[in-house]
């Protein structure tokens, strides 16, 4: 796969997030959520840390993480590189591409929302407001808003421990850079012998 095509896959990508979390910022409201399935909601919320809501703590804590994705990015695109400049499979490129797409997506939301965007508490957010953003530089918040509630209900009684107990899956609100994050990861990790074939050894003192 070239570094062309790579190229392609990633602002595909990052278009398709990127559209999304416009249209969700500047249309709903934080909290706001559109059921468009029984297993499948549009949830509108923001992301302040890390995965699963973690956050670093400390008021440099958000610019640390920031500068953090920043220099991994940089490495993921190194990867990338390498990986085209010497060859690599098909899948090993792919994957590299969805990862480095799907992280730089996220960056752009914690590098530029928060100057670009007011908040979206009780309204819907603006785009380029006059009075100003809701942040500063690198503090922006993630976008996220695909939502699966799989299951929502009370545990039958007759399991042990949780029978009985109100059980929600899939509870994680996520966006499509994210997505294209879990598809890489996915990929190197199901096709792995695909995406790193062993070189064969040339046999050597043949007659």
């Amino acid at each position: 796969m070239s570094l062309r095509k790579a190229t392609i896959v990633i602002i595909l990508i990052l278009l398709i997030d990127q559209i999304s979390k416009i249209y969700i910022k500047t249309n709903f409201v934080l909290g706001e959520e559109l059921k468009v399935l029984d297993w499948f909601s549009v949830l509108f919320v923001e992301n302040e840390g890390m995965a699963w809501g973690a956050k670093i703590p400390g008021e440099y804590g958000k610019l640390l993480l920031t500068l953090f994705r920043l220099g991994a990015i940089v490495g993921i695109g190194y990867w990338l590189w390498d990986a085209v400049r010497n060859k690599g499979s098909r899948i090993l490129i792919m994957a590299i591409a969805c990862i480095f797409a799907g992280a730089f997506g996220n960056i752009i939301d914690s590098v530029f929302y928060g100057l670009v965007f007011d908040d979206s508490y009780g309204h819907v957010a603006q785009l380029f407001p006059t009075t100003g953003g809701y942040g500063t530089l690198f503090h922006g918040k993630v976008v996220d808003m695909l939502y699966f509630p799989l299951y929502e209900g009370i545990l039958p009684t007759w399991l042990p421990i949780w029978g009985g107990e109100y059980f929600s899956f899939f509870d994680p609100v996520f966006n499509v850079a994210d997505t294209a994050i879990s598809v890489g990861v996915g990929l190197l990790l199901f096709f792995n012998k695909r995406a790193f074939p062993k070189k064969e050894t040339e046999k050597v003192g043949q007659s």
